[in-house]
């Protein structure tokens, strides 16, 4: 029994088509100005956590979807920061 052919499709209004090709690679992330990045104090013996667990997460959300090793998310993550306008510390590699 032979599979049927596959369904051939025919662009027709190539300036959307173009819109929309170009609308894939656009990439929009949102960072919280509010957003609490360095750990409370929680007054428990040793040394207090430095980055919230909210930033934690956010520099390992950034690794796991654009598959970085962690030393480089670093820096991506230093990167958005600085396009966000934020001077915020990064978290090293070790931290994440």
């Amino acid at each position: 029994m032979s599979k049927p052919p596959p369904a051939r499709y025919r662009t027709t209004n190539w300036s959307s088509h173009n819109a929309a090709l170009r609308k894939r690679g656009s990439m929009l992330i949102w960072v919280d100005k509010e957003m609490a990045w360095l750990a409370p104090h929680e007054g428990r013996l040793g040394r207090p956590p430095v980055f919230s667990d909210a930033a934690i997460q956010f520099c390992l959300s950034i690794k796991v979807l654009f598959k970085l090793p962690l030393r480089q998310t670093a820096g991506m993550v230093a990167s958005l920061l600085r396009l966000a306008g934020l001077n915020w510390s990064v978290p090293d590699f070790s931290t994440l």
